[in-house]
């Protein structure tokens, strides 16, 4: 069992106008750091709490997304978290998402909520913003004696785009533990086929847990195993020639936004965020 992706229906608000097609596509990727990390203070965020949080992130900040990717987010709030951009944004939402699953096959529960009620299982998410979209579900190779790991993708046919999110193995002692990343390695071979969809413009990214390249942190495996997805794409905060960018994780960068090459017009990374132990970072774009 690899997990199910949940379609949050949601309700379109009642009356708001809709909004006109924008120039360009606008991404957001963001670990939201509120499934069993008791370190973060979206820890047992309820679900009204959590979208609050994720949809003011999306709404103000210099990109506003047409897409978001979102890590460590519980399934509970899915549909809480479409109502509150629908009505904000007078656009259609839809959210796909991915429930982790332990080794054994069982959900990976995120802790309940401070009044004690369940969220659901810890989960990445890709929310679409306007247009119709589907959602497919590529597992990814993942260590027997953790969670499984995925990439969530949907494909956007008015845009012709294939947006594909993931949240990979964090090399820590219990995750991809031996050394040389050979989990990440092959997960990130895997993600760059699963990105590639005949047809549409790729956008792929997430929490990858490597450093960059050419940032001289990070151990050097992991360095070597992100390297053909910046030959693939462009990553939105490459800084020149080096591949490297801000931080996104303490004092390192770990979370990515790619595309086609030559489309990126502007990234941002929000560095004001306390509440996860990341920072969400926006890509805009000429797809």
């Amino acid at each position: 069992m690899v997990g199910h992706v949940l379609l949050a229906a949601g309700v379109f608000a009642a009356g708001a106008p809709a909004a006109p097609a924008a120039a360009g596509l606008s991404v957001m990727t963001w670990n939201v750091c509120t499934g069993t990390n008791s370190a973060c203070r979206l820890y047992r965020a309820g679900a009204v709490e959590l979208a609050g949080n994720i949809g003011t992130y999306a709404l103000n900040q210099p990109v506003k997304p047409d897409v978001i990717f979102l890590q460590e987010f519980c399934t509970g709030a899915a549909g809480t978290l479409e109502l509150w951009l629908e009505q904000r944004t007078g656009r259609k939402w839809t959210i796909g998402s991915w429930d982790l699953v332990s080794h054994d096959g069982t959900p990976y529960a995120c802790h309940p909520d401070r009044l004690g009620r369940p969220r659901g299982a810890q989960s990445i998410a890709v929310a679409v913003a306007g247009d119709a979209a589907t959602f497919e579900t590529h597992p990814l190779p993942a260590p027997p004696w953790f969670v499984k790991r995925a990439a969530l993708c949907a494909t956007i046919p008015a845009r012709k785009v294939h947006a594909c999110g993931t949240h990979l193995s964090s090399g820590a002692q219990y995750d991809d533990r031996q050394p040389g990343a050979p989990y990440r390695t092959r997960q990130i071979k895997r993600l760059l086929e699963i990105a590639v969809k005949p047809g549409h413009r790729t956008i792929v990214g997430g929490d990858l847990n490597v450093a960059p390249p050419d940032s001289g942190y990070g151990s050097a495996a992991g360095r070597r195993a992100i390297a053909p997805v910046y030959r693939a794409y462009q990553e939105c905060d490459q800084r020149g020639a080096r591949r490297t960018g801000r931080r996104t994780r303490e004092s390192r960068k770990i979370d990515y936004l790619f595309a086609p090459k030559g489309t990126v017009r502007r990234c941002h990374v929000e560095h004001s965020v306390t509440l996860s132990d990341h920072q969400p970072v926006y890509v805009k774009t000429a797809l």
